[in-house]
């Protein structure tokens, strides 16, 4: 088994490690936008968004709050692509 991490695409050539996402969130919900400027005061917040319309908010196990301007839907399946990835080359190995 090898040590390698999987990087995420969150849109316009930014990445996170896939093994670190603990949640990927709609940002519309009120407790959403409260966690962002709490990510934002406490200095935890990571814009990815490229000046565009945050679609998605992805929580890290580093507690690190990232916003993206990929849908959190898209975002999640990309995520779900590369688990069912690393299962298969489990499954033959």
């Amino acid at each position: 088994m090898s040590n390698t991490c999987k990087l995420l695409n969150i849109g316009f050539g930014n990445f996170v490690v896939a093994n670190r996402i603990i949640a990927i969130v709609n940002p519309n919900s009120a407790p959403m936008k409260r966690l962002k400027e709490e990510a934002k005061e406490t200095k935890r917040l990571i814009d990815a968004t490229q000046g565009r319309k945050t679609r998605s908010i992805i929580v890290t196990d580093s507690n690190h709050v990232i916003l993206s301007a990929i849908q959190a839907e898209t975002v999640a399946q990309r995520l779900m692509s590369e688990v069912m990835e690393k299962s298969v080359k489990e499954d033959e190995e």
